[in-house]
């Protein structure tokens, strides 16, 4: 099991050249709870999840994980470094590094971000590749794995900083179809768990079947969040109806 961490985000604002991606956003994530992002390109989703991990600098607002706050000030990259110790970030395109085997991409960041000894790091990297099931394939180097496993190394490799909360940017839409599943169940078994999970997604069946919570964005604000099964079945904004009905 994980612990519990809140996240809460007031008021934030993001714009790029005079273009305002994210307007006044405000909303209480679910502690130890997988919520789903869904909604057209260009919405800000994943503005919004980038501003989550401090790798955006806000405009204005507020972001606050378990006591450390994210503001639009001169201490941001401060800060933003304090919240990247407790929040890992798993990217589509796996950002792993192909002249690395697998354990020492899983071991690289503990012993870079948190001066682990390679002892430590190692052992750190056994049971997190164990966990998405990749053990016996830590000799290997990236170009040798299928998409999906390289997306399950991925995972493994921000489990290993022993984070609080888990984003997800566009975690599948790099895999063959046939692939997602091995993605899909490493996702849920965390949520049994308890991990906090925040996923940015187009793939809505993916959203549908995944996720205990979904939020729905468009054009830079948050129209609907709800359950999971409450959105795809009786969703109460005409705009979420509007988006969904092509997908179901």
């Amino acid at each position: 099991m994980y612990a519990v961490m809140s996240i809460q985000i007031k008021n934030v604002c993001k714009s790029f050249h005079n273009v305002q991606i994210l307007k006044n956003i405000s909303y209480d994530f679910v502690p130890g709870k997988l919520t789903t992002i869904i909604g057209r390109s260009g919405c800000g989703k994943s503005t919004l999840l980038r501003c989550l991990n401090g790798l955006e600098v806000l405009d204005s607002g507020v972001i606050a994980l378990n006591g450390n706050s994210l503001t639009a000030t001169k201490n941001f990259n401060q800060n933003a470094y304090q919240i990247r110790q407790k929040v890992g970030m798993v990217f589509q395109s796996f950002n792993l590094f192909p002249h690395k085997t697998v354990m020492d991409n899983v071991m690289m960041s503990p012993i870079v971000v948190q001066k682990k000894s390679n002892e430590e790091a190692r052992e750190l990297a056994k049971l997190n590749l164990e966990k998405v099931g990749m053990n016996q394939h830590a000799h290997k180097y990236p170009f040798q794995l299928s998409g999906g496993q390289q997306q399950r190394v991925a995972i493994a490799r921000a489990l290993a900083l022993k984070p609080k909360v888990l984003l997800y940017d566009e975690p599948t839409s790099a895999l063959d179809p046939e692939l997602v599943d091995e993605v899909f169940s490493i996702m849920k078994q965390l949520d049994a768990e308890d991990m906090t999970q925040i996923v940015v997604t187009h793939e809505i069946r993916f959203a549908r079947d995944a996720s205990d919570i979904i939020i729905y964005m468009e054009a830079g604000e948050i129209i609907e969040a709800g359950a999971s099964e409450q959105i795809f079945s009786t969703s109460a904004h005409i705009k979420t109806q509007q988006y969904l009905k092509k997908f179901i």
